[in-house]
């Protein structure tokens, strides 16, 4: 894996703006990871895509990942900091697979969810309803007493044990993050998203250098390719001599 020039984080940015959040994470992938062709990355699992991206986010910001949250309780802004390394699982990097779980006289075979499932759903459904497709695509055979079983068939606490095996099989997808709010000292967790995380930075970051291809073109009259192509400390210094 490598990281991304400024040039191509703004092309990812520009191209991601037109994409859903599983194209956003496939479309880095398929920049920091050359080697590796966009079907094989598209066909890894959630967990271990998360884990590359984890990956992403290191070569890009480092180790550090600052996060901000409303605390639930007072609505206080709190800013936490974590290191990348408390999020990386323990599972092996690739899952062996199919999975299988036998309940209540039905036996299911079952693959983990990867970004063409996550493709495959649609953003109007709500979550319910998309937890069940994914499912459905991923459950490959249903078994009970000898005689083939649709899924639709199956019952809820058959899925759900399905849905637990699967976690248990990649840790990577349950990551979360500890909070506490220094006003009212309510403690929490939620979920981190780390798709959805490393894109906000990347925003963050490419807002950043718009604006300096906006200082630095109106003082030289330079192309954005040419200022995007220099060192970022050169583009400090260039910035620093124009503010001054």
């Amino acid at each position: 894996m490598r990281a991304l020039s400024a040039t191509e984080l703004v092309e990812a940015w520009e191209k991601g703006l037109r994409q859903s959040s599983p194209q956003r994470a496939l479309t880095l992938l398929a920049l920091a990871c050359t080697d590796t062709p966009l079907e094989e990355l598209a066909r890894l699992s959630i967990g271990q895509r998360d884990a590359q991206l984890l990956k992403l986010h290191e070569r890009l910001f480092g180790p550090t990942l600052t996060c901000v949250a409303t605390c639930p309780e007072c609505g206080q802004q709190v800013e936490a900091q974590f290191n990348a390394s408390d999020f990386q699982a323990t599972a092996p990097a690739e899952p062996m697979e199919p999975f299988s779980v036998i309940i209540a006289n039905y036996e299911v075979v079952f693959r983990l969810p990867n970004s063409l499932d996550l493709l495959r759903v649609t953003a109007d459904a709500d979550a319910a309803t998309n937890r069940r497709r994914l499912l459905e695509q991923c459950i490959q055979t249903v078994d009970r007493k000898g005689q083939a079983v649709s899924v639709e068939q199956l019952p809820r606490n058959v899925l759900q044990t399905v849905i637990e095996r699967m976690t248990d099989a990649e840790p990577q997808t349950d990551s979360h993050l500890t909070l506490n709010c220094p006003r009212c000292a309510h403690h929490w967790r939620t979920q981190l998203d780390i798709s959805s995380f490393l894109w906000s930075e990347i925003q963050a970051r490419v807002r950043r250098l718009l604006h300096e291809v906006h200082i630095l073109a109106s003082a030289y009259s330079w192309r954005e390719a040419d200022i995007l192509s220099l060192s970022a400390s050169r583009r400090q210094a260039y910035l620093r001599m124009v503010i001054v």
